[in-house]
């Protein structure tokens, strides 16, 4: 899985957009409320921590149970602290990847939220920097030109 990072815009950081008032049901349909609560402001919301947090477009399938998938944007706050399970951006051995994190006793791993990829167990000597931590993922329902998934990202074969 491959992250490419740009950086987020602040020109935006002041506009709102209205927020319905009721909660819109996912089950079964329910009649709406004709008011508006008060307006959300969507850089307040996905960016607790501004300074400290970056977006990215994620390449590869190995985070779908999670939700995130091939070419979804994600946030990342690198002022927050890991904690056995987060969904963090880390570089192992100088190669970035989103992955969870897992932590028992003495033994650090990152765990894909796809079976068909595997447990990344980190051995003697390995490099591990943990560059942030994902909070939110951002992917659209409408039809785009659709990247494909690049060999590299594509599972590994198991020994």
């Amino acid at each position: 899985m491959r992250i490419t990072p740009f950086s987020v815009g602040t020109d935006w950081a002041g506009q709102t957009l209205p927020l319905f008032a009721c909660a819109v049901p996912a089950g079964f349909p329910s009649p709406a409320d004709d008011h508006l609560d008060a307006p959300i402001n969507l850089h307040e919301m996905l960016f607790t921590h501004p300074a400290s947090t970056f977006l990215a477009r994620v390449s590869g399938d190995s985070m779908t149970g999670a939700g995130i998938r091939h070419d979804d944007i994600i946030a990342v706050d690198r002022a927050l602290q890991p904690q056995d399970g987060s969904i963090v951006v880390a570089v192992l051995d100088g190669e970035h990847t989103v992955k969870r994190l897992r932590r028992l006793g003495e033994q650090t791993w990152l765990e894909p939220d796809n079976p068909r990829y595997p447990i990344i167990r980190l051995n003697e000597g390995c490099q591990l920097v943990i560059f942030g931590v994902v909070t939110h993922v951002i992917h659209s329902f409408r039809e785009r030109k659709a990247r494909a998934v690049p060999p590299t990202a594509r599972p590994r074969k198991r020994p």
